[in-house]
């Protein structure tokens, strides 16, 4: 099984009451149970974006945002996340990003010129994949990273119109 970049978005309330159920358990643990609207899989299609703003277009602003979407902030204080429910154990624990954080993430996902980005890309297709890291990969990468920028994007405007907090993982 492939590891992908998981996301959840949750209300700091939930966060209390996983937290209080880890408290309470004797196995700690949080009760975690996100509902599918809630929760997203972006594959390793940011990954590979990040991997291309960064060595080979040396875009430095891109690369810490997609950094900051795929590996959360410092000190959220959710390590009570850190369980087997929640997780496989392969990568580090989720990672919390705040409401505030999202809002912020959320504007600078909807200012980004993927398309200026997409365009640089090598025309032909196993180039591209491997401009992305992606060597192997079959399909159209320009729009694989459409795709799941565009999910991301939205995942995140949705939680920050909510004001909720995004969770953030490799799984």
């Amino acid at each position: 099984m492939a590891l992908t970049q998981q996301f959840a978005r949750v209300t700091p309330a939930c966060l209390e009451r996983c937290r209080a159920s880890a408290l309470d358990s004797a196995e700690a643990k949080p009760g975690w149970d996100p509902p599918a609207h809630d929760t997203l899989d972006a594959d390793w299609a940011l990954w590979g974006l990040k991997w291309y703003c960064r060595d080979r277009l040396g875009d430095s602003a891109a690369d810490r945002l997609l950094d900051r979407v795929t590996s959360g902030d410092p000190g959220g204080d959710v390590e009570f996340l850190d369980h087997p429910e929640v997780y496989d154990g392969y990568d580090g624990p989720p990672q919390l990003l705040a409401p505030a954080a999202v809002s912020d993430i959320s504007r600078a996902l909807d200012e980004f010129a993927l398309d200026d980005v997409l365009a640089t890309l090598p025309a032909d297709p196993s180039a591209a994949a491997a401009a992305c890291g992606f060597d192997g990969f079959r399909g159209d990468v320009r729009a694989y990273l459409s795709r799941y920028f565009t999910l991301t994007s939205a995942f995140f405007r949705t939680a920050a119109q909510q004001g909720m907090c995004v969770l953030v993982w490799v799984d």
